[in-house]
């Protein structure tokens, strides 16, 4: 059984996942696109970029975010100054850097199932006048579309466990920014270790099931293609 304070921190874990998967989704769809399909300068640097949260220490991608939303950081300032909004510490930042983090893994996962769409289909939509976009989201976007559940399901499952980015950025406030991993490390850090059993065996059951789903989503992908 979970306490009134374990049951928070799986809410705002949720919710924290929920909006980083947003976050990812918004940038990531149109950027594997772009990817999977498109020959530009850059390209190599873009996707370098894009990947490089996957091996950087999520304490190294953290610091890179507390940088920049500090309240003299680039962003940060920028929103003190234009909203008068600080980001710092709150939920939306733990969101922030829970997206950041598991990106990489939505973006690869979606850019493989573009790059099984077979291109002609593609070019015989073009051939009888559909605009690139309309190409996109009546051919491309459907038939890939295993892909994007794949993705979206291991990126939320990702952010749901994030931990080293987001104490930087968001700090461990219990029913604030305290999400189930941090929770977790409080617990750790007490003498009876067993008390974190609870919160292991949710977390562990929810990612669980998660990764089952996409791994049935990733299949259905191949088969049908």
């Amino acid at each position: 059984m979970l306490s009134p304070v374990e049951w928070t921190a799986l809410a705002i874990s949720l919710k924290v996942a929920a909006l980083a998967l947003l976050l990812m989704v918004i940038p990531g769809v149109p950027l594997a696109w772009l990817l999977a399909r498109r020959e530009f300068p850059g390209r190599v640097l873009l996707d370098g970029l894009s990947s490089l949260p996957l091996v950087l220490p999520p304490v190294v991608t953290g610091y890179v975010l507390l940088w920049l939303l500090a309240p003299r950081g680039i962003v940060g300032s920028w929103l003190q100054a234009s909203f008068g909004v600080e980001l710092l510490f709150t939920w939306p930042a733990a969101a922030l850097a829970a997206a950041v983090v598991s990106f990489p893994l939505f973006l690869r996962t979606l850019r493989t199932a573009i790059e099984a769409v077979d291109p002609g289909l593609e070019e015989a939509a073009a051939n009888l006048g559909a605009s690139s976009w309309r190409i996109f989201h009546s051919i491309t976007l459907p038939l890939a579309r295993h892909g994007l559940i794949a993705g979206a399901l291991l990126g939320f499952s990702r952010a749901l466990g994030e931990f080293g980015a987001t104490i930087l950025v968001a700090g461990n406030i219990p029913g604030r920014t305290q999400t189930i991993p941090l929770a977790i490390f409080s617990i750790a850090n007490t003498e009876d270790l067993s008390a974190a059993w609870p919160l292991v065996a949710t977390v562990s059951l929810i990612s669980f099931a998660l990764v089952i789903v996409a791994d049935r989503a990733a299949r259905g992908g191949k088969e049908r293609g």
